[in-house]
């Protein structure tokens, strides 16, 4: 027997370990049945799981628990990232709290402070990796992920580093891998490039600095130009104005003196020089500013790179700021330009800065030599995949997204100043040449043959890119370069399920070297889905303390609420606005649906291996039977369309309302009743409806789902686990039309007469009298039927078919052509009700008039974030209904 209580806790960690003990989420590759493959994305392994994770994972485990239980081999790839420059950091903090550092250019000296070389450090982050590494994924575990574990890579296992070493030896050889002085975003602190999207850019208040610069030759002349970084201006190459602004056509082609620096630099044409910003000229900065840089290629502007890896000005500054970090020698630079009487004016000014998101330092556009990808080459085919539909995009919409930015892609700059990764393996001769080959023994090789004798090589310090081998994921994991039967049977996969922001980072990623190493796409479609925000639709923060811990949710209240409040929100193209609420409440469902088979296990509603589920003669089980069916259909069609909150919503429905709300209320009597044979057939019916539902639940509530089964499912439970027992599949003629017409009919007519009673006061207890006037046969004879089912569940203490004129005091409702009359007068006071009636309605328009005031402000529109404006318009949506119901109520009250 069920305990009486519901405890997620308990229930997750046994059904959990019964699952792994199992091997239930293994996949089959020897198996004849077809493959389902969905890549997981890798989390990196110095993380923790936050909701994003949850959202991600939870969507993921749907897909593949639906297509495990539909017969496909399911094989859902786990794993986890590296994570350069995180576990780096990690690991550096341990080692810097002993006293230790890294014997690197820029770390902190002094006589108490050990210094640790490459290979001690390396093996220094194996041991944190072995020891701590694995939180997320234990975590992942308690959401109920079921990936095949036993197939976890790393992307520095061995196998996978082989992949990476062989695609940049390859791109090398081909000439898609190169290396070039470029701009990248450069972090001081951590002294590496890195990623656009280990950038975040924050609004801060600043000033815009209007500069003169003397124009060679005229005395007294000069161009105003104006910047929010007055220290770049010692590396200026040039002026650029727009070609077409009168006020300098006749200065093109001339030249300025920079200030304090004394260089002659060029007036160009350019496009980038906006006439209606600022002055409309624009001073430029090819080494420290990527706009400017272009500028630069275009007009063949000299590079004056003036700062060194801490952001301090360097040698190719006048001797006066040499060595002065850069805000350091912003102060001196403007106070040494107003001596001058360069400054024309300075004014308050709000900028994005770019900071990097670990250090948490301002991010400096540094010219580098660096190692990168001709990304121009290998988008091509990834963007004709996507064009000829052989990867799909859900919602489509965010093909433009991906096609904007492949279209206007950039090489992609693949090398970080780190220790931590896959070490490049390119080598340097004496006099500079590159050497690049699988082994260092093959590097030798080739150097000796180029030179013609052994000679001495300096191995590349820099590491690749997290990106570059997590852009293998989906072929690196299953084994290639060798041609492995996993790499033969999952590849392509099926679906990618992941987050907007990583569609370039990522997705773009794999889909370039997957169509160039292995022929085709690494997935046929590719499901966005959208960000979890706050109840109020604000992006979740530290700053704002808005973080909902989803491991905290899970203690409280269990995966399964946790999970299903995430599926029952996550509707395309909007965001989830999740409060913990929210999740109670699906903790409710759970607790209701647990209470709902226990009430089954008590009434003797038992498996019956014998039930034909067509074969029944009550039309409560046969509409029971039915609505099960179309459930069913209503989910696998939104499922195929990842409509994951339609699936959530249409088996919430169908479990709250239709079988614990009305099924059970409608077999109760019956359960309790003496004609064993409908008794039987409805115990039965009842047991078969739990178990189904259990079924279609399964892939969205696993634990409780797994756990009921095990209790309630009988002999088919003990012979096998709900996990890989087969999806359902019913023949259509179960849709019994004639009994589904009828209970929804009867259905119909108690929560009419109960929407009454509630919005009149009635008391609960008083039992009302009703009047079916106009009832045609049909009706008549449902009622007939069901009559004593009516008057319990609407709590009536009379039924009357009728062709009389209302009395007075009644309330009409119309049901089906037919109308109800409710002899209210002596149950209700009237003039009360109306005042109490009048009260709400008076305050309901005048929330809805501020609000209506509100949205009617275009400073509001203009100004609010989006998600503010549509909360408005949503509680005036939810305002509006509820006014129309209390005055219908009113109407009904004044016509009595």
């Amino acid at each position: 027997m069920l305990d009486k209580t519901f405890r997620p806790a308990e229930v997750e960690a046994r059904q959990y370990a019964l699952w792994e003990k199992s091997d239930a989420f293994a996949a089959h590759p020897e198996s004849s049945a077809r493959p389902y493959t969905t890549m997981m994305p890798p989390p990196n392994v110095t993380g923790s799981l936050h909701m994003g994770h949850a959202l991600n994972h939870t969507l993921q485990d749907i897909l593949i628990r639906y297509h495990r239980m539909r017969g496909f081999d399911a094989l859902w790839q786990p794993g986890t990232d590296h994570a350069g420059i995180a576990t780096q950091m990690v690991v550096e903090r341990q080692l810097a709290q002993a006293g230790i550092v890294l014997d690197r250019p820029g770390s902190p000296g002094g006589s108490n402070v050990k210094t640790i070389g490459r290979d001690a450090f390396i093996e220094k982050v194996w041991e944190w990796k072995a020891q701590s590494g694995g939180t997320i994924i234990r975590q992942l575990h308690r959401l109920g992920d079921s990936a095949d574990w036993s197939r976890e890579r790393f992307t520095m296992d061995e196998g996978l580093s082989e992949a990476v070493r062989k695609v940049f030896v390859d791109l090398y050889k081909q000439g898609l891998i190169y290396r070039d002085k470029r701009l990248v975003n450069w972090d001081p602190k951590l002294h590496t490039a890195v990623s656009d999207l280990e950038v975040e850019q924050r609004e801060v208040k600043g000033h815009l600095w209007h500069f003169r610069y003397p124009i060679e030759g005229r005395d007294g002349a000069y161009i105003v130009v104006a910047t929010t970084r007055p220290e770049t201006m010692l590396g200026d190459t040039a002026v650029a104005v727009h070609p077409d602004d009168e006020r300098y056509k006749d200065l093109i082609g001339q030249h300025v003196i920079l200030p304090l620096v004394g260089r002659r630099i060029p007036i160009v044409a350019d496009l980038h020089a906006d006439p209606e910003t600022g002055s409309g000229a624009v001073k430029i900065t090819p080494a420290h500013d990527f706009n400017d840089f272009e500028v630069g290629r275009r007009h063949d502007l000299e590079r004056v790179n003036i700062f060194d890896e801490n952001a301090c000005l360097n040698e190719n500054v006048p001797a006066a700021y040499r060595g002065l970090e850069r805000y350091e020698a912003r102060e001196r630079i403007v106070a040494d330009l107003q001596a001058e009487g360069l400054v024309e004016r300075i004014d308050d000014h709000t900028l994005m800065l770019p900071y990097g998101d670990r250090s948490g330092v301002v991010i400096e556009p540094w010219l580098t030599d660096q190692w990168y990808v001709d990304a121009a080459t290998l988008a091509k085919p990834a963007i004709a995949a996507v064009e000829e539909g052989r990867t799909k995009f859900v919602p489509q919409q965010w093909e433009a997204t991906y096609f904007e930015w492949m279209r206007n892609i950039q090489p992609w700059c693949i090398s970080r100043q780190i220790w931590w990764g896959h070490q490049i393996p390119a080598w340097y001769g004496p006099d500079g040449e590159v050497f690049v080959e699988m082994t260092e023994e093959a590097v030798e090789a080739a150097a000796a043959k180029h030179y013609g004798k052994s000679v001495p090589l300096r191995r590349d310090a820099d590491v690749l890119d997290t990106w570059f081998s997590s852009g293998l994921w989906p072929f690196s994991t299953l084994g290639w370069p060798q041609r492995t039967p996993e790499l033969d049977r999952y590849y392509p996969g099926d679906v990618l399920v992941t987050a907007f922001d990583i569609i370039f980072f990522w997705v773009a990623r794999m889909m370039m070297l997957g169509l160039h190493f292995m022929g085709d796409v690494p997935f046929r479609t590719v499901y966005i889905h959208a960000l979890v925000r706050d109840e109020f639709g604000q992006k979740m923060s530290k700053s704002k303390g808005n973080i909902i811990d989803p491991v905290d949710l899970i203690e409280k209240y269990g995966a399964d609420a946790l999970r299903f409040t995430l599926t029952a929100l996550a509707a395309q193209g909007r965001d989830v606005k999740l409060s913990e609420g929210r999740v109670e409440g699906y903790r409710n469902f759970a607790t209701k649906l647990w209470n709902a088979a226990r009430f089954c296990q008590m009434n003797g509603c038992q498996p019956d291996p014998a039930f034909d589920p067509k074969a029944c003669s009550q039309a409560v089980n046969r509409w029971i039977v039915g609505r099960v069916v179309e459930t069913a259909r209503r989910v696998e069609v939104a499922l195929a369309a990842y409509r994951f909150n339609d699936a959530a919503n249409a088996l919430y429905h169908f479990i709250w309302h239709e079988f614990c709300d009305w099924h059970l209320e409608f077999a109760k009597p019956i359960l309790t009743g003496e004609n064993a044979a409908a008794k039987q057939e409805t115990g039965a019916a009842t047991a078969w409806a739990l178990g189904q539902l259990l079924h279609l639940l399964h892939p969205f509530m696993p634990f409780l789902t797994e756990e009921l089964w095990r209790q309630t499912g009988g002999a088919a439970a003990a012979d096998r686990m709900l996990i890989t027992d087969e999806w359902p599949v019913y023949p259509p003629e179960l849709v019994d039309e004639a009994a589904a017409a009828e209970m929804d009919w009867v259905i119909r007519l108690i929560t009419e007469v109960r929407a009454v009673r509630s919005e009149m006061n009635v008391p609960p207890a008083a039992q009302i009298p009703m009047q079916l006037r106009g009832a045609d046969n049909t009706m008549r004879a449902r009622l007939d039927r069901h009559r004593e089912l009516i008057l319990r569940l609407a709590r009536l203490s009379s039924i009357a078919v009728t062709a009389d004129e209302p009395p007075k005091g009644a309330v009409q409702i119309v049901v089906d052509e037919a109308t109800v009359i409710l002899p209210l007068a002596e149950f209700v006071d009237v003039e009360q009700e109306k005042a109490r009636l009048n009260k709400e309605i008076a305050k309901l328009a005048a929330d809805t008039a501020k609000i209506e005031k509100k949205l009617a402000n275009e400073q509001f529109l203009a100004k609010a974030p989006p998600e503010v404006v549509d909360d408005q318009r949503e509680r005036l949506a939810e305002a509006v209904q509820v006014r129309n119901k209390l005055k219908g109520a009113l109407d009904r009250l004044a016509a009595m």
